[in-house]
């Protein structure tokens, strides 16, 4: 059964003019969003993840500079579409979630009020309907007595409770794309574990799309389909979420992979050696090069094609390569890989 394409972004490439040059934040990265599905972005801080996210939802900051690509929407160029368009388009079509909301709220402002004011403003509801609307969004996203939690500020909120009115805000206008930028980064594990638990049960009940954006692979787990790995504004690997934790393919996806922490292991933490380029000045081969002790002489002179490994899984490494030499992925991940894998085995 063929899936509905409901996003398709095309060699987007984005760069910001700084006081010290131009910055290559996001170079050629296409992929796509299927309608109820979730995709995760991962990689480290730096890698194009916010930048490519902030591209879809049309809030780039005013020194960006977009060097070429699409992004398809409806059959529009989201890149090409004046701002009023975009601006009714931005809440109502695809919303967004940031990592911490208390600069996503307005702190002498009364929760309800900034819920309602979507609502009265993208759809026209008389302050009457918003209110009830507004109501049955925060009983949705699990806050209690909502009727008395309608009238108080941001600062009467725990730090999860206020993720949960920023969730009510970005689905108020029954959105069809909910991007999140690691929104449970602010806030505590227990914590974290329930917004990801709500956004997951939001998705099913609305079919909503989803893009995820994180650097944590412990959350990618458990809330992605497909995922997408980034590294130095370029999208490395991506494929189903099982393909990616249990058939990797590209050395800095081992290296993610390598440095979770594993409660189950006793080895040394890995950590990725070396420091991401300057986007300043890209680096001509493999980004990754560098920092990879697997790299081959090819990987410092020629940026890797992407490279077919199954229908759904492709990976930008010359280790691909039919020439290359076999290597095989280090001992550490491939120990926790079988852990993983005999871990879901029992739980069957």
């Amino acid at each position: 059964m063929s899936r509905e394409k409901i996003l398709e972004v095309k060699d987007l490439s984005v760069s910001f003019k700084t006081l010290h040059g131009t910055v290559k934040a996001v170079r050629k990265v296409s992929f796509d969003l299927y309608k109820g599905e979730t995709l995760a972005v991962v990689g480290e801080s730096g890698s194009g993840k916010s930048v490519t996210s902030r591209a879809i939802i049309g809030i780039l900051a005013g020194n960006s500079i977009h060097e070429g690509g699409s992004i398809f929407f409806e059959g529009k160029d989201l890149m090409k579409i004046p701002e009023d368009e975009f601006h009714k388009l931005r809440g109502t079509k695809i919303s967004m979630i940031f990592q911490d909301p208390m600069s996503s709220l307005n702190p002498i402002m009364k929760v309800g009020k900034q819920i309602t004011e979507a609502l009265i403003l993208k759809l026209g509801m008389s302050k009457t309907d918003a209110k009830e609307r507004a109501l049955k969004l925060m009983n949705e996203v699990g806050i209690d007595q909502a009727e008395k939690r309608y009238y108080q500020y941001p600062f009467q909120f725990s730090g999860g409770m206020r993720q949960r009115i920023v969730i009510a805000i970005a689905l108020a206008n029954d959105a069809e794309i909910l991007i999140c930028d690691e929104p449970t980064t602010a806030l505590d594990v227990t914590i974290q574990s329930q917004i990801l638990e709500l956004i997951n049960k939001i998705k099913a009940e609305r079919g909503l799309s989803v893009i995820f954006i994180t650097h944590d692979l412990g959350v990618v787990a458990n809330m992605s389909d497909r995922v997408a790995v980034m590294y130095a504004g370029k999208i490395v690997e991506y494929g189903d979420v099982d393909e990616i934790f249990y058939e990797p393919k590209h050395p800095y996806t081992w290296a993610l992979l390598s440095s979770m922490p594993d409660l189950d292991s006793k080895e040394k933490l890995f950590a990725i050696p070396g420091t991401p380029p300057d986007m300043h000045h890209p680096p001509v081969g493999d980004a990754f090069a560098q920092r990879n002790k697997y790299a081959l002489q090819i990987d410092f002179e020629q940026q890797p094609p992407m490279f077919k490994i199954t229908d759904t899984h492709y990976a930008a490494t010359w280790l691909q390569h039919e020439m290359a030499p076999k290597v095989k992925m280090p001992e550490i991940l491939s120990r926790r890989i079988d852990r993983m894998q005999k871990r879901l085995n029992d739980v069957k």
